[in-house]
């Protein structure tokens, strides 16, 4: 019983969060928003129902592989999250009013602010 509450948990959950990523990429406004939105609500979408799969069969093989696939979301995520806006801003994508990037300022190392 507590076992199939857990999964249903997992799995429920997991639905909750890519519902929420792919809500993110419909509602929000600019490339680099939808972006950040996706990477973090769909690992985490992801990681739960694998968390729920593997421990609803329970073998040492499908845990271990569920293991080696959150592991490989978790190093890639953040990476193809990167390339994406990487490639968004060289090509020059309309960004979002209030979004600001200047990529011609200087970046300023230990800076103290005197104002």
């Amino acid at each position: 019983m507590i076992l199939e509450l857990f999964l249903s948990l997992c799995v429920l959950s997991g639905g909750f969060f890519a519902f929420i990523a792919g809500l993110g990429i419909l509602r929000l406004p600019d490339v680099l928003i939808r972006m950040h939105a996706t990477t973090k609500a769909g690992t985490l979408a992801s990681g739960l129902i694998i968390l729920g799969v593997a421990v609803g069969i329970g073998d040492a093989p499908t845990i271990a592989r569920a293991l080696a696939i959150v592991v490989f979301l978790l190093l890639t995520a953040p990476v193809a999250a990167h390339m994406i806006g990487r490639a968004a801003f060289r090509t020059g994508i309309t960004l979002w009013g209030p979004t600001t990037v200047d990529p011609s300022a200087p970046v300023k190392l230990n800076a103290r602010h005197d104002d």
